[in-house]
């Protein structure tokens, strides 16, 4: 295993993401073949352990808690996350933390993060009311948490906005990270940004969640030799402010797929990260707006349209992305794709001649289809609280 250095620490580059965990038909959690993983990773010098709060609807907590009771406290870092980012009618960091500190059976976390800073949450973490940055940092504080973090989906405004703010009290930022999105979500430009502030960086997604873990045949030709996964996480590994690379494995064989590539390290030639490049470009078959704003201008009804069409080819990657669906659902009804009037006016304006109208008519059809990101939390919540309640009634 290779490390990198943060402050007085020695992190594995390679960490283990516990939100796709394997699982029983029944859907939950399979515990024989995560302990097995977990015995793996430990092994062979895996030292970072990434959870959440609704990950496996609150049982990945739970998990993790049971199987690394088994180790000695010193000998593993474990990081989770406050919801702050799930739509609720009122947020209580203090019975959330509470919980999370027992259902993890630790007394402290060595890393904390502020779930998914966004378009859609900042308003929540900023709320005066929740009182959620101050309580951590009083965590912080009295030991309870070793370093305080934030993730973060944002658009590279609202990123700006938060480290404004907050960018002082924050260590570290975890951010999706991979070769689609160096420049689909602006990971490149993230990356720069959290670097001027001096915060490093965590990566979440390395893989996007599998996707690029099949290849066509003719681009690993092209590649060499190596796993197709390996690829992905080498490509991360190559930015020196990145420390841990988080990679969400559901199986044991993914596990020692991914150690085997930090394990045997060799940096990407510059043939492969152009190559790299290249099959994203590819993958994405986005429509090729540089975000010059010309067509801005000429809206009447003011739409962003740069940023419209950066969530129409995030979507045409997945479908089902959240991450366009955060930010759409955000809008108001006014700057929403569904607002365009069809004047024309920014087609005109494009140097790149893109039909504007006609993409934000088929955005404006795939709205329905995206998920109800209001609706997962209420649901997530519901569960999560439900659990929590079950178990302070089998503690009395």
């Amino acid at each position: 295993m290779i490390y990198n250095d943060f402050k007085d620490l020695s992190l594995s580059r390679l960490g283990f993401g516990l939100m796709r965990l394997p699982l029983n038909e029944d859907k939950t959690v399979n515990k024989e073949e995560t302990f097995k993983m977990v015995d793996f990773a430990m092994n062979h010098g895996i030292n970072y352990f990434d959870t959440a709060y609704p990950y496996h609807d609150g049982e990945s907590e739970l998990t993790i808690g049971e199987l690394l009771k088994r180790y000695d406290r010193e000998t593993f870092y474990l990081a989770t996350k406050y919801p702050g980012h799930q739509t609720a009618e009122s947020y209580d960091p203090k019975a959330i933390f509470e919980d999370q500190l027992k259902k993890c059976q630790v007394d402290y976390f060595d890393f904390y993060l502020l779930h998914n800073v966004c378009e859609k949450s900042i308003d929540t973490y900023l709320d005066e009311r929740w009182n959620i940055i101050p309580y951590f940092l009083e965590m912080k504080k009295q030991g309870k948490i070793k370093h305080l973090g934030f993730s973060t989906h944002a658009g590279l405004e609202c990123l700006k906005d938060f480290l404004n703010k907050y960018g002082d009290e924050m260590e570290f930022c975890q951010i999706q990270f991979n070769y689609i999105d160096y420049t689909l979500q602006y990971g490149k430009e993230k990356l720069d940004i959290l670097e001027k502030a001096g915060i490093p960086v965590w990566v979440m997604e390395p893989i996007r969640g599998g996707k690029l873990a099949a290849l066509d045949d003719s681009d690993l030709k092209e590649l060499g030799e190596g796993s197709v996964a390996s690829f992905a996480l080498r490509f991360a590994a190559q930015f020196p402010n990145i420390k841990v690379i988080l990679s969400g494995m559901s199986s044991f064989d993914q596990m020692v797929d991914n150690v085997t590539t930090f394990e045997n390290y060799e940096p990407l030639t510059d043939k492969q990260m152009n190559k790299l490049l290249e099959i994203a470009e590819k993958m994405k078959e986005s429509v090729p707006c540089t975000g010059c704003r010309y067509c801005t201008g000429n809206c009447p009804m003011g739409l962003e349209i740069p940023k419209l069409i950066d969530a129409y080819n995030d979507i045409k990657v997945n479908k089902s992305g959240f991450t366009p669906a955060m930010y759409l659902q955000a809008l108001p009804d006014d700057k929403k794709p569904t607002a365009c009037v069809g004047c024309g006016a920014c087609k005109s304006a494009c140097p790149q001649n893109i039909d504007i109208p006609s993409i934000m008519k088929e955005l404006s059809e795939f709205m329905p289809t995206l998920p109800d990101w209001d609706a997962i939390c209420k649901e997530r919540n519901a569960k999560a609280e439900e659990k929590r309640l079950k178990r302070m009634n089998d503690s009395v």
